[in-house]
């Protein structure tokens, strides 16, 4: 196992990913447009240094992750003035860990295949918490062999690990992921506006929902901050936005209609055209009070 790598994107999510690599003991190279997170991690850890440049991470190791936030970033990381691309030649490995669209999954892929050079897409599931508790779920596609290869990474930032297919497949099972979880937030959106509105107490709607056959994710990790209106990112809804344009081009390649997938992807547009783009995503809850006509009642 390498245990030098470069990681680039230090957001929300790659921020935790790259504490978490480091714990975990490896050597991290890392890059991002603002310097702010990179300051503090390489201050925090012995074992992180910084680059100035994605071509200068490339330089320095043979595996890299990015995590990046839509398809534009990814190929630029890539193909840009300064990007990976000529210092990615035999043996080396790119894991792109960003959610994008299959169809460029496999563009970079075969870019560096022609170097000799080979990549992953490996697309996570479980948000900023997932991130900092290491529990991530990674859909990962890609060479078996290549898997095997970045296995120690993603033993080091998640725990649900599945080589679901050849390259794209990681993106197409991600859009999957992101079509249930879409659709969730309007579910528990709708239910808790419905019971709230009826003079129910929505924290005793999350308990008892937990319990039974309505429990999911969404509803346990989520639903007491939405009771809160606590909307702080956590995902974007302007990533779900991106996310779910992404499952709708995939469905449509694949003649799959998506009727409740393009309803709700709607919703999310209401949302963002009256500001709420930078809130976390489980603020649907707010388009379906305003359906309603509910105000929340003034904390005490």
């Amino acid at each position: 196992m390498a245990t030098r790598i470069g990681f680039i994107g230090i957001g929300i999510m790659g921020k935790p990913m790259v504490r978490n690599l480091a714990k975990a003991g490896f050597e991290l190279v890392i890059h991002n447009r603002s310097r702010r997170n990179v300051d503090e991690l390489t201050a925090e850890f012995d074992n992180v240094t910084a680059a100035t440049s994605p071509r200068e991470v490339a330089v320095q190791v043979d595996t890299i992750v990015t995590m990046l936030p839509d398809s534009p970033d990814v190929r630029d990381v890539v193909f840009g003035e300064h990007g990976l691309l000529p210092e990615m030649t035999a043996g080396k490995l790119l894991i792109d860990m960003s959610t994008i669209a299959p169809a460029t999954s496999v563009e970079i892929a075969e870019a560096l295949r022609a170097q000799g050079a080979s990549a992953l897409d490996a697309p996570v599931s479980g948000g900023d918490k997932g991130a900092i508790a290491g529990t991530l779920s990674i859909m990962v596609g890609g060479s078996a062999e290549d898997f095997e290869r970045a296995r120690p990474i993603f033993e080091a930032v998640g725990k649900t690990i599945v080589h679901v297919g050849d390259v794209g497949a990681g993106q197409v099972v991600k859009a999957c992921n992101q079509v249930v979880v879409a659709l969730n937030y309007a579910a528990v959106s709708e239910a808790l506006v419905m019971g709230a509105k009826a003079g129910v107490d929505p924290a005793r709607i999350v308990q008892v929902l937990n319990g039974g056959l309505a429990a999911s994710r969404v509803l346990e990790m989520r639903g007491p901050t939405m009771i809160e209106h606590k909307f702080e990112p956590g995902f974007r809804v302007d990533l779900h936005r991106k996310d779910l344009r992404i499952a709708m081009a995939t469905a449509r390649e694949q003649a799959v209609p998506l009727p409740m997938t393009a309803l709700v992807s709607q919703f999310f547009e209401v949302l963002a055209a009256n500001g709420g783009g930078g809130l976390d995503h489980s603020a649907l809850l707010t388009v379906f009070e305003r359906l309603a006509n509910f105000e929340v009642p003034a904390q005490a």
